[in-house]
């Protein structure tokens, strides 16, 4: 694990590939055992596959993982999937001292991917009740807004999902974090109702034509995590 400080109190640690149920064990031991006292943590990785279900996760969402594993955690949300070519990003941060709430909280690490794809040209959405980032399918550098009210039948008509977030707070503490698809094998996502949602299309830079390295995906996810979340 290599670590470098890019702000004061928060040190970030890249694992390169790294076992989910490993990496997971490892986030709860830090938290439990973390003191006022404990510098946060930003942890940035890339898990082999892997579906991770959430505590309100409903097992009707797989639907055919065949292979690989599914994971029962204690983040919130429904199932997701993770494998090489996303970046996975860990904030392990003390919220009390960092001076904000969870929703802001959720908003700044959104916000983190937001511009982490602005800075390769893509415009990223939020959507109402659907934590996570979303883009244009018909035109993702795009730099209009979302505009008028959703689809009753489907809210994410026209989008597609870049990215997954799924958070735990514990005394204070965060756990979990966001995942960023860069360039991916997307078919597992479509044995799984993704996050919950029966046919949400998901996408990655590679298949909106953003050619980017995964290392250079979370040097700049890495940046924009460690700024947008301090106080």
């Amino acid at each position: 694990m290599a670590a470098t400080a890019v702000a004061p109190g928060l040190a970030l640690s890249h694992l390169g590939r790294a076992d989910y149920l490993a990496t997971y064990a490892a986030m709860r031991e830090f938290t439990l055992g973390r003191t006022d006292a404990t510098p946060d943590a930003l942890w940035v990785c890339e898990h082999p596959p892997v579906y991770t279900q959430g505590l309100a996760g409903q097992a009707s969402h797989v639907l055919a993982p065949g292979d690989i594993p599914v994971v029962q955690t204690d983040r919130g949300g429904q199932v997701t999937y993770h494998g090489p070519g996303q970046v996975v990003a860990y904030p392990l941060l003390d919220l009390r001292r960092a001076g904000y709430y969870v929703k802001e909280y959720v908003y700044r690490i959104e916000e983190s991917v937001i511009r982490t794809l602005g800075y390769f040209g893509v415009t990223g959405h939020r959507v109402g009740g659907a934590p996570g980032i979303y883009v244009r399918l018909d035109d993702p550098f795009s730099h209009a807004a979302l505009s008028g009210p959703a689809h009753p039948a489907d809210p994410f008509r026209g989008l597609g999902k870049i990215a997954a977030l799924g958070i735990k707070v514990s005394r204070h503490c965060t756990y979990h974090g966001v995942a960023l698809n860069v360039d991916m094998d997307l078919e597992p996502f479509g044995r799984i109702n993704p996050c919950g949602y029966s046919g949400l299309k998901t996408v990655d830079l590679s298949t909106i034509g953003v050619q980017a390295t995964w290392d250079e995906a979370a040097q700049v996810l890495g940046q924009k995590l460690s700024a947008f979340l301090q106080p």
